[in-house]
């Protein structure tokens, strides 16, 4: 029976380090040692291979910053009429009961330009953010993994990739909370305000800079679960979609080969992300909208039914959105030949230890 259940358990992309030491062991050891991936290593590699910046590099982190501009930036863009469909559920379930209802109800009082509303503070909130999320997580992983050493930082890959997200999203909430604030006005307030010139000084005036920073909270109430969910699963997925899917090494697949089981592996993520942090996105819609009112308060009008409000369509964009980010994020890195570490393998030190080298 534990034969058959073990190669389950191993797909789980948070299953212990512990079991995952003992499953690989029994596994790999009549298989010839693997060169570890570390810092030393990538730096060497990247004269043999032509990277062009050493890993760990300031090059190296801002060049990630782009990637993250360009993958969050430009796909939160693209899903402008979904997300304003998405807040006027939540916000409105009586007059926008579905997701169908709701462009019906848009267009006929709107026109189709009634759906870009918001465009603006979107692309401007979440390229600042994609800037912190995924630069800040390179910097944050290379970080808490050289505190923990080459040998905990395989075993407690997981946690690393938790933390790190976790760290990285911490900045990039504070920098995306103005113009999500702002956007969620523009949005779902009927009559507000029809661009980002006009809504900014309205919300100065009427709340001071309170009124761009009192969503931040639960920002992070809702973009840390789901970044560390998208970060998390995201590395374990495509670890597994290597190590039981792709019938050949990663070394061995082309870089659109690659691509490919990135877009697959974000999806599934982002599957995950959208269902981790919904409550919170409805608590942050309904908050921005409303004047006074606090996180708990909403939380309790809403009830349980309430916070689950569009969740399937935040799970069509979340999903999709994700696995374009990491697709578009995969792309920059292939284009400026930004150092991309293979799947992480156990340590030769951590082997000799365990006596897994002949």
């Amino acid at each position: 029976m534990f034969s058959s259940i073990a190669p389950l358990a191993r797909l789980n992309p948070f299953y212990a380090p512990h079991f995952q030491l003992c499953q690989d062991g029994l596994r790999r050891r009549a298989e010839p040692a693997e060169a570890p991936t570390t810092r030393r290593s990538l730096a060497a590699a990247s004269a043999t291979e032509e990277y062009s910046c050493e890993y760990g590099s300031l090059k190296f982190y801002a060049l990630c910053g782009v990637g993250g501009v360009l993958s969050c930036g430009l796909t939160h863009t693209a899903v402008v009429p979904l997300d304003l469909v998405k807040c006027r559920m939540q916000v409105d379930p009586q007059k926008y009961k579905s997701i169908f209802n709701g462009f019906s109800v848009t267009i006929k009082e709107d026109g189709f330009r009634g759906l870009a509303k918001g465009w603006a503070p979107t692309f401007i909130g979440y390229s600042m953010q994609g800037l912190c999320k995924f630069g800040f997580y390179e910097v944050f992983k290379i970080l808490y993994g050289n505190m923990l050493g080459e040998e905990n930082a395989y075993l407690w890959r997981t946690s690393l990739y938790l933390a790190a997200s976790a760290s990285a999203e911490f900045f990039a909430d504070i920098a995306l909370a103005p113009m999500e604030a702002a956007k969620v006005r523009i949005q779902t307030q009927p009559g507000y305000a029809n661009t980002l010139r006009q809504a900014v000084p309205k919300m100065f005036g009427e709340e001071g800079i309170w009124a761009f920073y009192k969503g931040v909270a639960p920002l992070w109430m809702r973009q840390i679960p789901y970044t560390m969910m998208k970060f998390a699963c995201f590395e374990r997925t495509v670890e597994a979609l290597y190590k039981y899917v792709v019938p050949k090494p990663r070394s061995e697949c082309s870089k659109g080969e690659q691509l490919v089981v990135t877009f697959i592996a974000g999806y599934i993520a982002g599957v995950f992300c959208a269902i981790v942090s919904h409550p919170a996105d409805s608590v942050v819609s309904v908050l921005n909208k409303e004047k006074g009112s606090s996180a708990s308060q909403v939380l309790k009008r809403l009830g349980f039914r309430g916070v689950w409000k569009g969740l399937f369509a935040r799970i069509i964009m979340i999903g999709t959105l994700t696995a374009l980010q990491w697709f578009i994020y995969d792309s920059v890195k292939v284009y400026f030949r930004l150092p991309r570490p293979p799947p992480p393998e156990m340590p030769e030190s951590l082997k000799k230890k365990l006596g897994l080298t002949q």
